[in-house]
């Protein structure tokens, strides 16, 4: 597997990368994991962590490119060929190639699957033009920047300077395509991506959500007394949406406890709102939790709410909410559609509405729901299909078939 970032760097992506590797192996197969080297404290922590199984990986030499040198780059080029090569060596022979990357992971992977003749599967976790615009001041200009560096690496023809046309040359390049949400394999195949692409939820640890279910157990029959409780988490930038999320909360006038998960660059904004405004309900940050604590938490709370649109390509935290019972306030109808049903949906469902008028309007249905004792119920066959050894049992059909 090749990725973008270390995987025991934080991040979605990761999260997946680890638990297929753990399950895949569980299943008798052998999985090494291409990324590059971590930095600073964090690296520090996990070649200390006798958890960390540091003979999956092969560490890339990489730059940091994060203040806290949490992220790195490895520059794709003949240098970075020859340390994968001489790495992988010295490894059993591979039979399949995954790239779960968007950049220069991306990059590195398809590089080392040509110089070997090895079949590419390729899981497209990210809406790249929707997080470039979200995050990158001039957008337009990024993308063709990613494109030209993305056919210098990888050669071939120029598809156009978008983002659509930056995943076509991967999907050029792969012999199967992989999403993790119906919705986003849909807008690949519509955006000539490649005919037709898997669709593989990611998933959870089959152990931990025993462990949060066992602790949850009974949970519906009886609810905790006290106010209606939300939860919010994800990495609090931009294209998240917290910000008008805390402002949708104090224009609606809930008498709710909120709690919010999680950190990022606008950690200190959201303080900063949330003083200002002085909302009726009481809102908490707790920061980065542990997993199972943050499962914990979601299973506790009357609903989760999600409010990126747009840009998540599965939506993890609905899907692990529905896991446990908790329904959630979802902003993007496309999340909505996947989850089938437990969730108070921002609009009318049939377009997004990124207004916080609307998602005002919709927490005070689902407060007033929770306090009335009527909330919406999750889809209960979720639990069993978002389990990580089912998702990995279908992963193996696809390398069985690329693989012939």
């Amino acid at each position: 597997m090749f990725g973008d970032q270390h995987v025991e760097s934080l991040g979605g992506a990761q999260v997946s990368m680890r638990l297929q590797r753990r399950f895949l192996e569980r299943a008798g197969h052998t999985v090494t994991i291409v990324a590059p080297r971590m930095h600073g404290l964090r690296a520090r922590a996990v070649a200390s962590d006798a958890d960390v199984e540091a003979s999956a990986y092969v560490d890339l030499p990489s730059i940091p490119i994060t203040a806290d040198r949490e992220y790195s780059l490895s520059w794709p080029g003949r240098g970075i060929d020859r340390v994968v090569d001489a790495a992988m060596t010295a490894r059993l022979p591979v039979d399949v190639v995954h790239v779960q990357a968007d950049f220069w992971g991306a990059y590195i992977g398809h590089r080392f699957a040509r110089r070997h003749g090895l079949p590419v599967v390729h899981t497209m976790h990210n809406r790249v033009d929707v997080g470039i615009e979200a995050t990158a001041p001039f957008p337009a200009l990024v993308m063709r920047a990613l494109n030209a560096w993305a056919r210098r690496a990888l050669g071939g023809p120029g598809l156009g300077s978008d983002g659509w046309a930056y995943l076509r040359r991967f999907g050029r390049l792969s012999r199967a395509v992989t999403a993790p949400s119906s919705h986003f394999a849909r807008r690949l195949e519509e955006h000539g991506v490649v005919p037709k692409v898997d669709v593989i939820w990611n998933g959870i640890d089959d152990d931990v959500l025993d462990s949060a279910l066992a602790v949850s157990d009974g949970r519906d029959a009886e609810r905790m007394p006290g106010r209606p409780r939300f939860v919010w988490l994800g990495r609090m930038s931009p294209e998240k949406r917290l910000l008008p999320f805390l402002e949708a909360v104090a224009l609606s006038g809930i008498d709710a406890d909120v709690e919010i998960i999680g950190g990022g660059g606008q950690v200190a904004a959201a303080r900063r709102l949330v003083e200002r405004l002085g909302p009726v309900a009481s809102v908490r940050f707790s920061g980065r939790l542990p997993y199972i604590e943050t499962l914990r938490r979601i299973a506790a709370a009357d609903a989760v709410v999600q409010t990126s649109i747009g840009f998540e390509t599965q939506g993890m935290t609905v899907f692990e909410a529905a896991s446990l019972g908790t329904p959630a306030v979802v902003s993007d109808p496309d999340i909505a559609a996947e989850l089938g049903s437990g969730f108070w949906v921002v609009g009318d469902g049939s377009r997004a509405d990124a207004s916080v008028d609307a998602l005002a309007r919709t927490l005070r249905i689902a407060a007033e729901a929770i306090a009335a004792g009527e909330p919406v119920v999750p889809d209960p066959s979720i639990a069993e299909r978002f389990r990580q050894s089912s998702r990995t049992a279908a992963m193996v059909e696809v390398y069985r078939r690329v693989a012939g």
